[in-house]
């Protein structure tokens, strides 16, 4: 929130969310909602949603979810992510 745009590659890992809104964003997100780690540390991907509209985008409750990574709008389908498959979430120290 507050920024004009989120940088190319980059995202925002929220744990425990299940549901995300859009107030007072300024540009449109996909969100990628993830259930819990596997023990190899992956998470499957329980739900994409693109193209959050700003202002006006809500996902209110995603059955499964245990946290959930917001992205710019495009990279979802960019990386080809869809409902089932497995992700890696690396931490990355701010610049």
């Amino acid at each position: 929130m507050g920024r004009r745009a989120l940088p190319a590659g980059e995202g925002l890992y929220l744990p425990g969310t299940n549901g995300v809104h859009m107030l007072f964003m300024r540009f449109p997100i996909d969100c990628v909602f993830l259930g819990a780690p596997q023990s190899d540390g992956t998470r499957q991907v329980v739900a994409v949603h693109e193209r959050l509209a700003p202002w006006r985008g809500v996902v209110w409750w995603v059955r499964g979810a245990r946290g959930a990574v917001e992205v710019g709008a495009g990279s979802a389908a960019a990386a080809g992510l869809r409902r089932g498959d497995y992700v890696y979430l690396e931490e990355r120290a701010p610049e």
